[in-house]
């Protein structure tokens, strides 16, 4: 994402991004969608908007000013957000372990960016950007995890995509990118790292997203964005930085909160409904 915006705008490369899931998941859309029951396709296509349009255009703008770990931080506030929409509109009920272990979980990844030195909301509006994108992700994940168990996960994916690229389109037309030197390096680099954030981080992994939402459950699912940290530090020693250990200690908080959110069989109880 970073690496997209050195040189276009924030709708530039979201919409690349986007656009390029869609491009990459073409082929199986005629599959996909005769394996879709009619009365689901406004739902999946809700589920593509909602779990990755619109995220994907407030962090490429939040990135503008906030630092990405400031954004990790925020993005681990899914799990949270994914509980209190479950409650409050799906019928769901999170009992006080699996409370306990996201909230553990999220103390676990402050203090690992307090070690670092990077917690500062210097930019309220902008952070506010990455809140609404999480509060987006848990309304999805609650949707998905209950009204599309009976849909493969590929086509999930396929269908919210596909249907997401015509706006791309529109949106690179008004915005210039086809008006810009497409064969300069600078814009090449950017639309590439674009493109490859659109295939593997947003096509591939919202496959195995959707698979994980409905094996695991909904509170399991985005604990994910726990693994965020792991992830930084693992690119910290790749590049000689400091690891300490304070990030230590803060990865076994992050991994105790996981443990306690997944104590039980089911990492999410689903009320009877009336």
């Amino acid at each position: 994402m970073k690496e997209g915006l050195a040189t276009l705008s924030p709708y530039q490369v979201a919409a690349i991004r986007i656009l390029s899931a869609g491009l990459v998941l073409l082929p199986f859309a005629i599959k996909s969608i005769k394996e879709i029951p009619f009365h689901k396709v406004g739902l999946v296509i809700l589920s593509g908007f909602i779990g990755s349009f619109f995220p994907a255009f407030l962090f490429c703008f939040a990135e503008t000013k906030i630092d990405s770990s400031l954004a990790g931080i925020l993005n681990a506030l899914t799990p949270l957000f994914t509980i209190v929409v479950g409650i409050a509109f799906f019928h769901l009920q999170a009992d006080r372990k699996k409370l306990l272990g996201v909230i553990v979980g999220f103390v676990g990844l402050l203090l690992l960016f307090t070690a670092n030195g990077a917690i500062g909301l210097n930019n309220s509006a902008y952070s506010g950007m990455v809140l609404i994108a999480t509060l987006l992700y848990g309304i999805n994940v609650n949707m998905v995890g209950r009204h599309m168990q009976g849909i493969g996960s590929l086509n999930i994916a396929t269908m919210a995509f596909v249907f997401l690229i015509i706006p791309c389109l529109i949106i690179l037309y008004f915005t210039g990118y086809f008006s810009m030197p497409l064969g300069h390096t600078n814009v090449l680099i950017s639309t590439a790292a674009s493109a490859i954030l659109g295939i593997m981080g947003t096509a591939v992994a919202s496959i195995l997203f959707y698979m994980l939402i409905k094996r695991a459950g909904a509170v399991f699912s985005t604990m994910v964005t726990y693994g965020i940290p792991f992830i930084a530090v693992f690119w910290g020693l790749l590049l000689n930085e400091k690891i300490t250990f304070l990030q230590v200690i803060s990865l076994g908080i992050i991994l105790a909160g996981v443990y306690l959110a997944n104590t039980n069989k089911n990492p999410f109880t689903k009320t009877v409904k009336s």
